[in-house]
């Protein structure tokens, strides 16, 4: 949360904001756009050079429709075809039926002889007799007997009742020697004019290369794929060869004019005169990589002007932050207590100004601080001092109380114990120092209940014990006494049964902290631990007033009913020991 509050925090945010976000927006919504204008205007190319291409294979059908037509042209023919479909040529006399094949073997030929090269044949199938082809290649013929009137063209034909049909590819397979792999066709009914009788059919086979050169010159900005489809939706011609996802997208075709997915945009055209449909599949993936450059660009761009504004923003930030939490560091030293470190300053900004008043209230500070600790001082040894006075009377004037109850019983050799070991303690307590260790504490503990016991006898039993590890902890000289004191005179002695006191230190973990527990308890008549302390209870408010003078972070709590004994638990943390 300190994080969020900081100087260089709310830099860095303003500097998010006004500068890299507006650099990310630009890097990424200007090539977006300049996409998007490359993708309208590849439509509108497409769409354009997809008109031109449709009329120009409806211009190249037309050539094939009037081709189917030159019959109607001659009046030799029609004459020759009448007489073919109402079965007089054979019957006629021989300059007749000259004329008829002459007519349908050379004077049809005339006309359809100068037509495109890329119209390789016509056959015209009379009603009756054979087929006439006409061919720029003298090599091929048509086969003898060949079932024309089976073929779905001719059917076409003949169900379309004068109209030009026009077919798929196909084989020429009614020719012999034809070197076509594959042909596409028009047919169409040959009609009497004054009857309407049907006289025959023809057929005009165009190479199916021609639809190659007429979409070879076709281009368009990216890869494309340019497919024919006859009126039954099959391929008619491909420039290239179809995946199987163009394969499946041509059937979308037969419903809307337009194919989207993830790598392909089709666009068809109809073909009105022969029902066909033309189709252009245009690669978004290499439309994509057409503006990729675009992106790369707005991003080393973006990047670069990002590294400079942000090296300008590194710069200025520190220029604008180091002082203060140079500043910060200083006042956190001072805190501590440290007076001797100085902000230096530069210039005559504002910041320097600021220097400057901090130096000089730091100056001032360490002077009051200094008259103020000295007299702080000699007040808290003077308390000190006098906390010490008021427990050690106490103390002697309880052990002297033991010593005349032993000396009225006539125990001298008890008495000679006790006085050794209050020679020993009284020699501890004089010692010219205010702090000694838990382990010379507990030893001074153990005199001081061998002393209580000779008194009490069996009525009390003692049991103390530390954690080796806490040998050398430092701990306030006498300060755990008064409560074992209190414990016995206050606890135990009133009560009627035998009683014991259990003088405890143990080192412990609460919330991830060490700590030193102290615990002394007894079984004695304990009392409401609820009632506040009076003035009689100096004992108790002396070792309370002790613990918080040396350790402020301590702990000090009691817990009492009566008839149940007391337990009194001091905890210090070993953080703030001096070990």
């Amino acid at each position: 949360m300190r994080l969020f509050q900081t100087l260089r925090f709310k830099l860095t945010i303003l500097y998010l904001v006004f500068i890299v976000t507006p650099f990310i927006i630009s890097a990424f919504a200007l090539p977006y756009y300049i996409q998007g204008l490359l993708s309208s205007e590849t439509q509108k190319l497409t769409s354009g050079t997809l008109n031109a291409l449709s009329r120009n294979i409806e211009t190249y059908l037309d050539d094939l429709d009037r081709l189917s037509t030159s019959p109607y042209l001659s009046d030799d023919v029609m004459t020759a075809l009448k007489l073919k479909a109402n079965h007089r040529y054979q019957t006629a006399n021989a300059y007749t039926r000259l004329k008829t094949d002459r007519a349908l073997t050379g004077t049809l030929p005339n006309y359809l002889i100068n037509t495109r090269p890329d119209i390789l044949s016509t056959i015209i199938i009379p009603n009756t007799g054979p087929a006439y082809l006409t061919s720029k290649d003298y090599r091929i013929g048509v086969k003898e007997d060949f079932a024309f009137q089976e073929e779905d063209w001719y059917k076409d034909a003949l169900q379309a009742n004068g109209k030009a049909v026009f077919t798929s590819a196909h084989t020429q397979n009614y020719l012999i020697n034809s070197e076509a792999q594959q042909v596409f066709s028009v047919a169409r009914l040959i009609k009497d004019p004054d009857t309407r009788q049907p006289l025959a059919v023809i057929l005009a086979d165009a190479d199916k290369k021609i639809l190659e050169k007429i979409t070879k010159d076709i281009t368009f900005n990216v890869s494309s794929t340019v497919v024919i489809l006859d009126e039954n939706q099959n391929v008619l011609y491909s420039n290239h060869e179809l995946p199987g996802e163009l394969q499946a997208g041509l059937a979308s075709f037969k419903s809307k004019d337009v194919y989207e997915s993830a790598s392909y945009n089709g666009v068809s055209r109809n073909i009105s005169s022969s029902n066909w449909k033309i189709v252009v599949f245009l690669s978004n993936d290499e439309l994509k990589s057409k503006v990729q450059w675009i992106y790369i660009i707005a991003f080393l761009l973006s990047a670069g002007a990002l590294l400079v504004t942000f090296g300008v923003f590194v710069y200025f930030s520190r220029w604008i932050v180091k002082p203060f939490k140079k500043m910060n560091h200083i006042m956190n030293k001072v805190k501590k207590g440290d007076m001797s470190e100085r902000f230096l300053t530069r210039g005559r900004d504002e910041i320097a100004q600021l220097g400057i008043s901090l130096n000089n209230m730091i100056s001032r500070l360490d002077e009051l601080i200094n008259q103020e600790f000295r007299s702080k001082l000699a007040q808290q040894n003077a308390e000190f001092r006098a906390l010490q006075s008021q427990i050690q009377p106490h103390f002697l004037y309880n052990t002297l109380n033991g010593f005349i109850g032993l000396n009225r019983e006539g125990q001298t050799k008890k008495l000679e114990t006790a006085i050794l070991s209050l020679s020993t303690m009284m020699r501890y307590s004089l010692e010219d120092n205010q702090h000694t260790t838990i382990e010379r504490e507990f030893q001074f503990l153990e005199k001081y209940c061998l002393l209580q016991q000779v008194r009490f006898q069996e009525k009390l039993t003692a049991r103390i014990h530390f954690d080796e590890e806490l040998s050398n902890v430092s701990l306030p000289k006498m300060l755990i006494q008064p409560l074992v004191e209190n414990a016995i005179i206050h606890g135990i002695e009133p009560d009627d049964k035998n009683n014991s006191v259990s003088i405890t230190a143990a080192a412990i973990q609460e919330n991830g902290v060490r700590i030193v527990r102290i615990a002394v308890s007894d079984d004695g008549v304990g009392f409401d631990s609820r009632i506040p302390f009076n003035e009689t209870q100096i004992g108790l408010v002396n070792v309370m007033a002790r613990l918080q003078m040396n350790y402020p972070d301590s702990t000090f709590h009691i817990e009492s009913r009566p008839g149940t004994g007391t337990t009194i638990t001091i905890k210090i943390p070993l953080g703030v020991i001096e070990l």
